[in-house]
C-alpha cells in the first residue's frame, strides 16, 4: 500500500539535488526519504517533462496535479471481462498461474481490473461451478464406473495384470456362486 505523498517542498529539493548531479541514494539520505521514493519521483518528473529549474508560474498544486494525475474512472460494467471458462482451462496446464493469465489480460486490456479484483472475480465465478463437474474428471473412467464416489480415492489400484495389493477389493470379496437353485 503506498504511503502518504511527500510535501512538494521535498519534491522540489529532489529535483534540485538531482540536477546538481547527486546520486539517488545520497539525495534520499540528505532528505530523509527512501531511495526508491527518490527514483519514483524522478521517473514521474521525467515522464511529464519536468526538470530543474522549475518554471516560476508552477505552483505546488499544479506540480502535484501534473505528477500525480487522478486515475481513470472506468465504470465496472465497461471494463473488459475475461472468458472465465478459458481462464479455468488454462489454470489446469502446468506452470500456468492466475498472475500470468492476469498479466496477459492486462497487456491486451490496459483499463481492466487490478490483480486482486481479478482474483476475486475468478473465485466468485469458480464458486458457481458444479462441484461434481470438476471431480468427475479427476479419476480415470474405469475407476469412476466401478465404485461409489465416497470410496474411490481410498482404494488402492489393482487389476488383472497386476498383482493385487493388500486390502484390494478383488481379494477380499467372496466369489460369486455359479450354481443356480431351481
Amino acid at each position: 500500500m503506498p504511503g502518504a505523498r511527500l510535501p512538494m517542498r521535498k519534491l522540489r529539493d529532489v529535483l534540485r539535488l538531482h540536477a546538481s548531479g547527486l546520486p539517488s541514494r545520497q539525495i534520499g539520505a540528505s532528505l530523509g526519504i527512501g531511495q526508491s521514493t527518490v527514483v519514483d519521483y524522478l521517473a514521474r518528473a521525467r515522464r511529464v517533462g519536468i526538470g530543474w529549474p522549475l518554471p516560476d508560474e508552477l505552483t505546488d498544486e499544479a506540480l502535484e496535479a501534473r505528477l500525480f494525475p487522478p486515475p481513470l474512472a472506468i465504470p465496472g460494467d465497461q471494463r473488459p471481462k475475461p472468458d472465465w471458462a478459458a481462464v479455468h482451462r488454462e489454470l489446469k496446464r502446468p506452470g500456468v498461474t492466475l498472475q500470468l493469465i492476469w498479466e496477459e489480460h492486462r497487456a491486451v486490456h490496459p483499463g481492466s481490473y487490478g490483480y486482486s479484483r481479478f482474483c476475486d472475480l475468478y473465485q466468485d465465478w469458480r464458486k458457481r461451478l458444479s462441484p461434481t463437474s470438476c471431480r468427475r474428471r479427476a479419476l480415470p473412467r474405469c475407476r469412476r464406473r466401478a465404485l461409489p464416489r465416497c470410496r474411490r480415492r481410498a482404494l488402492p489400484r489393482c487389476g488383472r495384470r497386476t498383482r493385487p495389493a493388500s486390502g484390494c477389493p478383488s481379494t477380499t470379496l467372496a466369489p460369486r456362486s455359479t450354481s443356480s437353485t431351481a
